[in-house]
C-alpha cells in the first residue's frame, strides 16, 4: 500500500480520505484536513469495513486514514484493505488498543503509521506532515531513472559459509550507498535470516506467494514485503516444521518478475538445495555470488556449483567470495591450492571478523554496516561495486579490458598475503 518503492504517483487521486468510527475522531481530522487544505467531507463515518466497500468500487486517495476500533480482527481486515486498495497509497490506522505487538504487525502488513485514540490535531498533524513526506521524496524508479536492473543471486557452496550475511551487506549497500531502491528475497523458507539478522519480522509474505502463486502481483508485493530503510524492502518467511510448502517454483519466478518492475536491484538469498530443486531461479540473473570458506569440501563443492551454473546460467557473471577466512594461522586449503583446484581466481577474500559479526547481531545491522572500516567491511563494499560496474560495463575484469600496468600490479598485490599493513579508515 504505502511502499515507497513504487513507480505510481498519487496523480489523479483524491488527496485525502478517511473512514472513522466516532463524531469526536470526525471531528478532529476535519480541522487538521481543513488545515492541510483537503476538503473536510472526504472524512467518512462507518471505519475500515465501509473503507473496504469504498475502495472496492472507486479510486483509492493519496492519503488513507482508517478506523480500526470496531474490527475484531485487524490484520485480517487490513489485508482485506490491502486486496481493494491501489499501490502507492499510504495507509494510516487509527484505534484504541495500546498493544506494541500489533503496532509491529500493522506496519509489516503495509501500515505507515498507527494511531492511539482518542486523537489530537498535533498527532494528526504529524502523521499527515510524515505521509506527504513520502509523496515529495525522490522515487529511484521514475520514469527518467537510467539505471539498468541489477538481479544477484547470492549462493553458498557449502552450509555456514555466510551467504546469507553476504546477501545482506550487498543488499544493503546497493540500497544504502549506491542509492538503489533494493529488494532482498530470502528464499530459505524455513530457516531464512533475511529478516532476523536486520531485527524484523518477516510476515506470511513469502508463505503466502508459496501457497497461492495466483495472488502475486504489485499490491500483493508492497503488502507483503517488510521495510528496513527508505530504499531496502526484504521478503523471508519462518514457515513451521510441520509445513513442507511444496512448490514447483513458479511463485519464485514470478516473485522475481514482480521485483524487477519495482526495484531497481533484486538480490536473492538461494539455498544451495533450492538450487538443484529449481534451476529456474538463476536463468535471468546477471550477477552470482558464490560463497565459499577455504576447505576441501568448498573447493569440492564450489567446483560442481560451478559446472553447474555453466548450463543453468551461462549469462551470469560469476564471482567467487572466500568468506570467513582467518587471517592468522593455517588454512585447512592454502589460496593457492584452493584456486588451483577450481581452476579459477578467488575474486574477493572477507576475512573473519568475529567482533563485527557480535556487534551486527546485537545492534541488528548488516554486517557491513556494523564492519564499514575493518577489512571485511572493505571487502563486501568493493564486491558491491564489482557487482553493479559488470552491469553496466565498466568493470575491466567483467567486461574483459586489458589493464594498466599499475593494475596488474594492484591485482598481484591482493593475491599475497597481507601482514602489518594498514588499511585506512
Amino acid at each position: 500500500m504505502n511502499a515507497p518503492w513504487s513507480s505510481r504517483g498519487p496523480l489523479q487521486r483524491d488527496p485525502f480520505t478517511a473512514y472513522v468510527c466516532d463524531d469526536a475522531s470526525a471531528d478532529t481530522i476535519r480541522q487538521v484536513a481543513t488545515e492541510m487544505g483537503w476538503p473536510p467531507e472526504k472524512v467518512n463515518k462507518g471505519g475500515l469495513r465501509n473503507a473496504v466497500q469504498s475502495l472496492s468500487v472507486s479510486a483509492s486517495p493519496s492519503i488513507l486514514l482508517v478506523d480500526i476500533s470496531e474490527s475484531s480482527d485487524p490484520l485480517n481486515d487490513i489485508n482485506g484493505l490491502a486486496e481493494v486498495c491501489e499501490p502507492g497509497t499510504v495507509v494510516i490506522a487509527a484505534g484504541q488498543i495500546n498493544d506494541v505487538r500489533l503496532f509491529r504487525d500493522l506496519v509489516a502488513s503495509g501500515i505507515q503509521d498507527y494511531l492511539l485514540k482518542p486523537l489530537n490535531v498535533e498527532q494528526l498533524r504529524d502523521a499527515f506532515t510524515q505521509a506527504q513526506a513520502i509523496f515529495s521524496a525522490p522515487r529511484a524508479n521514475d520514469a527518467g531513472s537510467e539505471q539498468p536492473h541489477v538481479t544477484t543471486a547470492v549462493i553458498g557452496v557449502r552450509g555456514g559459509a555466510g551467504a546469507s550475511t553476504v546477501a545482506n551487506s550487498l543488499a544493503w549497500l546497493f540500497a544504502e550507498k549506491a542509492g538503489r531502491s533494493t529488494a532482498l528475497l530470502d528464499l530459505d523458507v524455513h530457516f531464512g535470516t533475511g529478516a532476523l539478522a536486520l531485527d524484523l519480522e518477516p510476515g506470511r509474505g513469502l508463505t503466502d506467494a508459496i501457497e497461492n502463486p495466483a495472488r502475486i502481483d504489485g499490491l500483493f508485493l508492497e503488502r507483503a514485503m517488510v521495510r528496513a530503510t527508505e530504499k531496502l524492502a526484504i521478503l523471508s518467511a519462518e514457515a513451521p516444521l510441520h509445513q513442507p510448502l511444496m512448490t514447483d517454483g513458479s511463485a519464485f519466478y514470478q516473485l522475481q518478475e514482480e521485483m524487477r518492475s519495482s526495484f531497481e536491484s533484486t538480490v536473492i538469498d538461494i539455498p544451495r538445495h533450492m538450487l538443484v530443486q529449481h534451476a529456474h531461479l538463476v536463468h535471468d540473473a546477471h550477477s552470482i555470488v558464490l560463497v565459499t570458506e577455504m576447505t576441501l569440501a568448498s573447493a569440492r563443492d564450489t567446483i560442481r556449483v560451478l559446472s553447474h551454473l555453466k548450463s543453468s546460467s551461462p549469462q551470469a557473471r560469476v564471482t567467487i567470495v572466500a568468506n570467513r577466512v582467518h587471517t592468522t594461522g593455517p588454512q585447512e586449503v592454502s589460496r593457492k591450492d584452493f584456486e588451483s583446484s577450481i581452476e579459477r581466481r578467488v575474486d574477493f577474500v572477507v576475512p573473519f571478523d568475529s567482533k563485527s559479526a557480535v556487534q551486527a547481531a546485537q545492534m541488528g545491522k548488516a554486517l557491513v554496516e556494523a564492519a564499514r572500516t575493518t577489512k571485511a567491511g572493505s571487502a563486501l563494499s568493493a564486491l558491491s561495486e564489482h557487482v553493479l560496474t559488470q552491469v553496466d560495463g565498466t568493470d575491466p575484469v567483467a567486461s574483459g579490458k586489458s589493464k594498466s600496468l599499475l593494475g596488474k600490479l594492484g591485482d598481484f598485490k591482493a593475491l599475497m598475503p597481507k601482514k602489518s599493513v594498514k588499511l585506512p579508515a
